[in-house]
C-alpha cells in the first residue's frame, strides 16, 4: 500500500508516542474505545493493551482488510478485543456505530486525518453521547483552535463548537518525525471532558450557523457581523442587547453560551 494526501494518511509508528497517547487517555478497564483512522495498527495495538474493546473505523478498504491479520500476529492475546468497521468516519451514523463495536463507545482515541479532523470530531461528538473524554490528535494549528478560550487569539469555528459538547484542553505536542511519510508540519494532542451543552431554547445546529455566520467577519462588531443574519444592523443590536452581548464586541469574545443566547432571544 501507498499512503495517500486525498486520505490525508500520516501514519504514528513511534513506540514511545503511541503509548504515551494510551497513558494521557486514562483509559478504565470497562471502556470500549472508538479509533478513527488506525493505518497500519501501531495505536491500535496500544490501545487493545487497555481497553476493554476497541472498534477501529478505517476508510481505507485496504487497510482495514489488514488490521486484524496484523493485531493477531502482534497481540493474538488481544484479538478478541478488536472490531473494525470499513466507513467514512464523517458521515457514519451511531446506529452503524454502536452495532459494529457491540456497545456504547465510551472514550475517543484518534490520531485524525488532518483535512478533516475537526468536521469528524464535531460529528462523532453529535452522534455519540455516550462518548465520556476523548484525546486525539491533529495538526498543531488545529490543537490550539480546537483548545482555544475566548478572547484569544486562536479563538473560533472550532473552538466554539467543540465547546458546546466539551471542555478541551491542550495535551502536548509531536513531533512530524514519529509519522510516516513525515508531514510538513507538528502534530498537537487535545483532550476533550464531556460536559452539558449550554442551557437554551436554540437547536444545536442554529446555534452553530450563528456561529458560523459571526465568524465570516471575525474583524467586525457583532451589530456589523450579524446585520444580514438578523435582517439590519438595529435588529442585530436589538437582539444582542436582549441577549445581554455587547453589540461593538467581536465574535471571539463570545462564548457558546453567549451564541446559544443570541440564537434564543431571535423570533
Amino acid at each position: 500500500m501507498r499512503p495517500t494526501k486525498k486520505l490525508g494518511q500520516n501514519f504514528v509508528h513511534d513506540a514511545n508516542t503511541v503509548r504515551r497517547i494510551v497513558a494521557t487517555a486514562h483509559l478504565a478497564d470497562g471502556d470500549v474505545v472508538l479509533e478513527v483512522g488506525p493505518g497500519l495498527g501501531s495505536l491500535t495495538l496500544a490501545l487493545l493493551a487497555s481497553a476493554h474493546r476497541v472498534l477501529a473505523v478505517e476508510i481505507d478498504p485496504v487497510l482495514a482488510a489488514a488490521l486484524p491479520g496484523t493485531v493477531t500476529a502482534r497481540a493474538p492475546g488481544r484479538a478478541d478485543r478488536l472490531r473494525t468497521l470499513t466507513a467514512d468516519a464523517l458521515r457514519v451514523p451511531a446506529a452503524e456505530l454502536r452495532a459494529a463495536a457491540g456497545a456504547e463507545p465510551t472514550v475517543l482515541v484518534a490520531n485524525l486525518p488532518y483535512n478533516v479532523g475537526v468536521p469528524v470530531l464535531l460529528h462523532l461528538l453529535a452522534e455519540l453521547p455516550s462518548l465520556r473524554s476523548g484525546l486525539v490528535m491533529v495538526q498543531a494549528e488545529v490543537a490550539d483552535r480546537l483548545a482555544a478560550q475566548p478572547g484569544s487569539r486562536d479563538y473560533g469555528v472550532p473552538s466554539a463548537k467543540a465547546a458546546w459538547f466539551a471542555e478541551v484542553r491542550r495535551a502536548g505536542s509531536v513531533p512530524r518525525t514519529v509519522f510516516w511519510p513525515v508531514p510538513n508540519v507538528d502534530s498537537g494532542l487535545v483532550t476533550l471532558t464531556r460536559r452539558s451543552p449550554p442551557a437554551t431554547t436554540a437547536a444545536r445546529a442554529a446555534v452553530f450557523a450563528l456561529v458560523d455566520v459571526a465568524f465570516a467577519q471575525r474583524r467586525k462588531t457583532l451589530r456589523a457581523a450579524l446585520a444580514g443574519w438578523a435582517g439590519s444592523a438595529p435588529e442585530a443590536e436589538r437582539l444582542l442587547r436582549a441577549a445581554e452581548v455587547d453589540p461593538s464586541a467581536r465574535a471571539e469574545r463570545l462564548t457558546i453560551a453567549d451564541f446559544a443566547r443570541v440564537c434564543a432571544v431571535r423570533r
